[in-house]
């Protein structure tokens, strides 16, 4: 067994990967057994699948990495359910696996790969067309590198998990739980983002505000369910309007804020940070007011009510980013819907 202990010393502070770690105990498996084939395999119960994930292979027995085989139709499977690691003659053994006869093994030796908890994840395996007689050592060495291999693979479960956990909680940290948009930070970084890449290339930053005029009223009639209905349905269609390049954010109440690249400024204001309302940096910013005020207007289902939304207040501004934060832009941004909202309060006086 030194050898072997040696090897390992050798081969698991050096593992980084699965495969980095399995490659050389597959050698060192071979070495041991004297058998052609060693290789491991995970075990989809779901899908009633085991997989060669590797093998090494250095007779006339080929195991294919890759392979997929029915799981009731395995080795692996008729060896745990007999209690039974090893066999040096397959065919009188287990004369119903057709994936043995297929591929011609005669000798088989396997160990599963469990967990602490004892969930199957896979096997390790040595097998050869001959029959052959295992070494004494064989089926402790077979024992000890499952063992090896199944605290590896937890671990790397562990790692994904704990990854897994991070991005979700990142996820929480940046969206608005009703609608499922970017929250206010998300989209405060993603305008920073924006006017640092704007000072960059000379170009400009759309901000937007968008102010649900009547969302009390809406409220009030139908109630605050369905007034989170309204809302995730005015989020969904206002995203749907907007360039892949623009990100709509909630920012709290009825109240969402869109960002966006802009085209390069014609005109340099002696003020830095002043909205640049000249050229296609003006014309872009009508555009995209347009689009989405024309967005949030329609019927809405709320419950068992349709309601005609006239649309809501929407102002966008192409800022110069010189001088300006984030803050600050959505403030010129504000300041422009509050204009649309006025006349379009007055426009309605008249009529």
């Amino acid at each position: 067994m030194d050898p072997i202990l040696a090897g390992l010393s050798r081969s698991l502070p050096q593992a980084k990967t699965v495969e980095q770690l399995t490659r050389p105990l597959l050698d060192m498996l071979g070495s041991v057994t004297g058998l052609e084939s060693t290789y491991l395999t995970e075990i989809d119960l779901k899908a009633d699948l085991q997989h060669v994930r590797y093998a090494r292979n250095v007779g006339d027995l080929q195991i294919p990495e890759g392979l997929s085989v029915p799981w009731s139709d395995t080795l692996c499977k008729r060896a745990l359910e007999d209690g039974r690691m090893c066999t040096s003659d397959v065919a009188n053994c287990w004369p119903d696996s057709e994936a043995a006869r297929q591929l011609g093994i005669q000798t088989y030796v396997s160990a599963p790969v469990r967990t602490d908890e004892g969930q199957l994840l896979g096997t390790l395996c040595a097998a050869s067309a001959r029959q052959l007689q295992l070494a004494p050592p064989a089926e402790s060495v077979l024992k000890l590198f499952s063992n090896v291999i199944a605290n590896f693979l937890q671990r790397e479960m562990l790692m994904e998990q704990l990854h897994s956990a991070n991005v979700q909680l990142m996820s929480y940290a940046m969206t608005d739980p009703l609608t499922g948009l970017p929250n206010r930070r998300a989209l405060y970084e993603e305008l920073e983002r924006l006017e640092q890449r704007a000072l960059r290339e000379g170009g400009s930053v759309l901000v937007g505000v968008i102010d649900l005029d009547g969302f009390k009223g809406i409220n009030d009639t139908y109630g605050h369910q369905q007034g989170d209905v309204f809302l995730q349905e005015i989020a969904r269609r206002v995203a749907a309007a907007l360039r892949t390049s623009d990100m709509l954010g909630r920012i709290g109440g009825d109240e969402f804020v869109l960002v966006g690249p802009g085209p390069e400024l014609d005109r340099m204001d002696a003020t830095a940070g002043a909205a640049a309302q000249r050229g296609d940096a003006m014309e872009a910013a009508r555009s995209l007011e347009e689009r989405a005020t024309a967005a949030t207007a329609g019927r809405y289902q709320l419950g068992d009510a349709v309601v005609s939304y006239e649309g809501a207040s929407v102002g966008v501004v192409a800022v110069d980013p010189r001088g300006l934060d984030a803050e600050a832009a959505v403030r010129l941004a504000d300041a422009r819907m509050y204009e649309i909202k006025r006349a379009r309060k007055g426009a309605r006086t008249i009529h």
